[in-house]
């Protein structure tokens, strides 16, 4: 899963979230800490979190779940992890390698995702692979969002 950091960057870029059963998030608000350890990771579920769209906007409605008895949460204050297999769908015709490296034998090893965006190659480390694959999300992002503005 990713970091809080890098899914708030993915936000910051311009990441946007619409949001399908079996997405993960957690509260990004000033009353939860979701960088706690003991933040909660919530599902997004046709059962127990479902994604209700309005005209004013969108919220996740908690249906009978005891989860601090909320009811539903503004999609701005949910703060979408998504899950490696995501990151990589979104990286599309970038995507160019996923590499596993061993750093040393008493080290956890490192992953290596490559991409090619607008003739540039890039390569974004992580030691985990789906932070490697966010990384390389933002880069895209990022460099979508630069050349919109």
């Amino acid at each position: 899963m990713i970091t809080v950091e890098l899914a708030r960057a993915l936000r910051d870029a311009g990441l946007v979230w619409k949001p399908v059963s079996g997405d993960r998030f957690t509260i990004d608000t000033p009353a939860f800490d979701p960088e706690a350890l003991d933040a909660e990771v919530f599902t997004v579920s046709d059962m127990t979190i479902e994604a209700q769209h309005y005209p004013t906007g969108t919220i996740l409605g908690f249906n009978g779940t005891t989860e601090w008895a909320l009811d539903s949460v503004d999609l701005h204050e949910a703060l979408w992890l998504p899950r490696e297999d995501q990151l990589r769908d979104m990286l599309r015709g970038a995507f160019r390698s996923l590499v596993r490296r061993e750093t040393s034998l008493d080290a956890a090893p490192e992953y290596r995702v490559d991409i090619v965006f607008r003739s540039e190659h890039s390569s974004h480390t992580a030691s985990d692979p789906a932070d490697a694959y966010g990384r390389a999300v933002l880069t895209l992002v990022a460099a979508s969002s630069a050349a919109a503005a």
